[in-house]
């Protein structure tokens, strides 16, 4: 087989390793077995799976390949956020950051090689858009980084472990997850089956900037995760400013798509919003954005923003982040504010990865 055409082994379902093992002269227990190195213990290689025979690791070899991440940059900031850029099998590069607050730790995760919406805000959106990730390459994420945090906290980072040191994911780094729905979920299902780390969908958060079918066919798979949605503007006069994709769908679609998803989940979701100093952190701002919520369950994420170089934006002062903060309390709204973290190190998402070669 030419390199092209051998399959990624972790494209594969449980079943299909079954079938492949049976017509290869080999016991079907055997996939069970390889299964449990992929998902449960997070290989990252064929020689890993040391419970298989060297023949049968070899007849893997020769069959598939392993397209596993690799750590290849690492940044460590004084407030302990860890920022790593993986280097993948074609050559991209991509970014997770680990983010710890208190005896919790969210890890924040990448879907795609770069991405295709320039946000004007956003180091990655100008960085432009390569691919999608796999299942196992947002997987991977996951597992080395889990790798990473063991490493620093001194502890073994032997996958019995690896849940008990992470309380959250959130797909908030590079790329549009909506881009790559079904990669994405498919990561989510591995990441929380018993067959795999098992961990909590509800300790999982997806965020789009707000693609209006994807909102819609979210709602009708009924996700046991939870969504947020990166608003930033709540008026389509600003927000064409700063997300391009508003001009394609703008927010009325989206605000129709956010009540379908209500209505059919019933679930509360959370809106995500950046304050750009002198841009859209004034009290009319914040009056627009209590009007977008008034139809949904939400709670609202009020950001800090860690300034990315050449956009142009610059973070909003205190006085007035606290003014717009007070306005929406007032309101009887559920206010979150998140302070920016990493600010001595590329925190921002993008930058990291900006500082490497992202095509090879």
């Amino acid at each position: 087989m030419s390199g092209s055409t051998i399959p990624d082994i972790r494209s594969l379902t449980k079943e299909e390793l079954e079938d492949f093992f049976l017509q290869n002269g080999e016991k079907k227990f055997r996939a069970g077995q390889a299964y449990e190195w992929l998902w449960k213990k997070s290989c990252r290689n064929f020689g890993e799976m040391t419970s298989l025979s060297k023949t049968t690791r070899q007849l893997l070899e020769n069959h598939f390949s392993f397209h596993a991440i690799v750590p290849e940059k690492q940044q460590q900031s004084t407030d302990g956020t860890v920022k790593t850029a993986f280097r993948l099998h074609d050559g991209s590069v991509i970014e997770g950051v680990i983010i710890p607050s208190g005896d919790r730790v969210t890890l924040c995760i990448s879907s795609q090689v770069g991405c295709a919406l320039g946000c004007k805000f956003c180091a990655t959106g100008q960085s432009g858009f390569k691919r999608n990730l796999t299942t196992g390459e947002i997987f991977d994420q996951v597992a080395r980084m889990s790798d990473i945090l063991g490493g620093i906290r001194s502890e073994s980072a032997s996958g019995a472990q690896r849940g008990a040191l992470i309380s959250n994911i959130v797909f908030m780094g590079m790329g549009e997850p909506f881009l790559n729905y079904e990669n994405v979920t498919g990561a989510i299902e591995k990441i929380t089956s018993p067959l795999g780390p098992g961990m909590s969908p509800q300790r999982i958060t997806v965020s789009s900037v707000g693609i209006p079918k994807m909102i819609k066919k979210m709602a009708d798979d009924d996700p046991r995760y939870h969504f947020a949605l990166s608003l930033h503007a709540a008026t389509d006069s600003k927000r064409d400013q700063i997300i391009p994709f508003n001009l394609k769908h703008p927010l009325g679609d989206i605000s129709e798509a956010l009540s379908y998803y209500s209505h059919k989940t019933g679930k509360r979701f959370t809106v995500e919003y950046i304050l750009f100093g002198q841009f859209n952190d004034s009290i009319a701002d914040a009056k627009e954005l209590a009007m977008f919520c008034k139809n949904f369950p939400v709670k609202v994420n009020i950001i800090e923003y860690n300034p990315v170089k050449n956009s142009g934006f610059i973070k909003s002062d205190p006085a007035r982040t606290k003014a717009f903060v007070d306005f929406l309390e007032n309101r009887n709204m559920v206010v979150n504010v998140r302070q920016s973290r990493g600010k001595d190190i590329n925190a921002a998402c993008g930058q990291l990865a900006g500082t490497l070669k992202l095509n090879g």
